[in-house]
């Protein structure tokens, strides 16, 4: 008697052991310790060059005197009118005064680890562009020094800050040491607001993502009922940012890149959980490989 006996077929790896390759979105993140310290050194830089841009007392209130007058000529809205409607309730002049005192940083810091963690390649594209902003803000303070228009006489404002607080500037302008008060134009509390409501409407996908752009637009009426910028600032700023992202793009396909890798990590972890789960079964679901006789000829 003859008979035949065909090889069984091959078990599939478990989910488990297959070697999976990292997805894009994870290879594209820049070392943390190295952003950490251009970030950092950025920060410094920037607040070291705003006090180089101190002392310019004069000249300061003579740019002052001159963007009011444009302001004027180009008929944009007082800056009056804002901070009239502020100064109806002094808890709502307060919660103003705290905005621009607490929110403009820490958000700004918020959305660059978030963009880090979730969308690195979206983050790197932001970084750059806040700072290209910051250092072409920093040049226009170094050359064009600028009292805000709460200093201004001729505009006619209330200090916020001093009168109800809280305030991030001293009393005296000219011997604060914390801060340059000269350093108005561009406004970097709305530019960096604005590239964060951008950012983050670029980077998620949302129907309610275009809602970020109540945070610039809170910003924007924070600054100017607070006096401490005027309508042109904000308008520089944005100039400054659009010509930023007009230079630096943001990379093709990144949205799908990223996308890609988040499923990539979700197919993985729910392969991983099934793998678990067979294998807690203590392989009861597995079928015993038993060779076929095939063929048996007498």
């Amino acid at each position: 008697m003859e008979s035949r006996t065909e090889p069984a077929e091959a078990e599939p790896e478990p989910a488990a052991a297959i070697r999976r390759p990292s997805p894009p979105s994870t290879a594209a993140r820049p070392p943390l310790v190295r952003e950490l310290l251009l970030v950092v050194g950025l920060f410094v830089v920037y607040k070291v060059g705003r006090q180089l841009a101190d002392g310019h007392t004069a000249e300061a209130f003579r740019n002052a005197n001159r963007v009011w007058d444009w302001e004027r000529t180009l008929h944009l809205p007082g800056e009056g009118s804002v901070q009239g409607a502020l100064l109806h309730s002094d808890t709502v002049v307060h919660l103003a005064n705290t905005y621009y005192a607490t929110v403009h940083f820490p958000a700004t810091v918020a959305f660059l680890v978030w963009m880090y963690l979730r969308r690195p390649v979206h983050y790197v594209w932001a970084r750059r562009v806040l700072a290209a902003v910051t250092a072409a803000a920093l040049a226009l303070h170094l050359t064009f020094p600028l009292a805000p228009p709460r200093l201004l006489a001729a505009a006619g404002l209330v200090d916020t800050g001093q009168v109800y607080g809280p305030t991030v500037y001293g009393a005296h302008p000219a011997t604060d040491e914390m801060a340059n008060q000269f350093a108005a134009m561009p406004s970097l509390h709305f530019g960096w607001a604005l590239m964060v409501a951008i950012g983050l409407i670029a980077a998620t996908r949302s129907r309610l993502r275009w809602l970020w752009l109540l945070h610039p637009l809170l910003t924007l009426l924070v600054i100017v009922g607070t006096a401490n910028h005027y309508w042109l600032d904000a308008i520089v700023a944005t100039a400054l940012l659009g010509i930023a992202l007009a230079v630096i793009r943001l990379p093709r396909g990144a949205g799908a890149t990223e996308a890609h890798g988040l499923v990539a990590d979700r197919a993985s972890d729910e392969a991983d959980g099934a793998a678990g789960n067979s294998g807690g079964a203590g392989g009861a679901g597995e079928k015993e490989s038993v060779p076929e006789l095939v063929g048996a000829r007498r």
